[in-house]
């Protein structure tokens, strides 16, 4: 796993020095161990999340697709299954008891079971989903719109952003988290999809919940989401990166 998470870094870091052309491949590992790279890297985040957002209408929709566009098999990355006692007891009782609370920085905390999720109002949306390894798939999600849940809670004036707690953990012992800012959980392809292709989630697909955050690369799309917390920082969660993959070397704003 280890081993995994740095050939993927190294390939994303390849990736970013190219198209930036700062320095030659080699030697990568040992500039993100310096202390002038990393601030590099996250200045010239910042410049390609403003410039996306300048460029790019708040609610803009990632494109939807029809039926017949639906790909024969959609792969299943990442973590396939949490590997826990408590998921697996979840899953035996086929998530009866699997509920999702949203605090934090909010006037109003709340939970809900997955059965009171499926109650609500849902949106199905057949979309692309862009992995960062270089494949892409096409799916019909069904989930409950998060802006609607976040309308319920009523976040705080200085909640800037949604971090997702997530039910799998690595060979450490890491728990997988992701974040968002605030604004991007009211985008009306942001869901909490419970339904892939008209079937409910199986576990390498990140059951019984996972976030659908279309206009983001694939890493973004939390699986197996259990809480979602509002926060005016992102320091002093995991690294202070803003996710489990950005803690390994990937960019926080992951926009396409």
């Amino acid at each position: 796993m280890k081993h995994e998470r740095a050939m993927l870094r190294r390939q994303f870091l390849k990736g970013t020095l190219g198209a930036a052309s700062l320095v030659a491949l080699t030697g990568c590992d040992n500039l993100t161990q310096s202390s002038w790279f990393p601030s590099i890297l996250n200045k010239t985040e910042q410049l390609t999340e403003r410039v996306q957002r300048a460029l790019t209408p708040t609610n803009a929709l990632a494109k939807e697709y029809r039926d017949a566009d639906i790909s024969k098999v959609f792969p299943a990355n990442g973590n396939t299954d949490p590997g826990t006692e408590d998921y697996a007891g979840h899953l035996a009782k086929n998530f009866s008891e699997w509920a999702v609370e949203i605090g934090g920085l909010v006037q109003a905390p709340m939970s809900w079971s997955l059965a009171a999720l499926k109650e609500l109002p849902s949106r199905a949306q057949i979309t692309r989903h862009d992995c960062v390894e270089g494949w892409s798939a096409i799916g019909k999600w069904t989930g409950v719109p998060l802006g609607d849940l976040m309308r319920q809670v009523q976040p705080l004036p200085n909640a800037k952003f949604a971090v997702f707690h997530c039910a799998d953990v690595d060979d450490e012992g890491v728990a997988y988290y992701e974040s968002m800012a605030l604004a991007d959980c009211y985008h009306p392809q942001t869901i909490l999809a419970y339904e892939l292709n008209g079937y409910p989630l199986d576990v390498p697909h990140g059951a019984p919940l996972r976030l659908r955050f279309e206009r983001q690369l694939g890493y973004k799309h939390a699986k197996y989401v259990r809480m979602i917390e509002l926060v005016e920082t992102l320091a002093g969660i995991g690294d202070g990166r803003g996710g489990y993959w950005e803690d390994q070397g990937y960019e926080w704003y992951a926009g396409i």
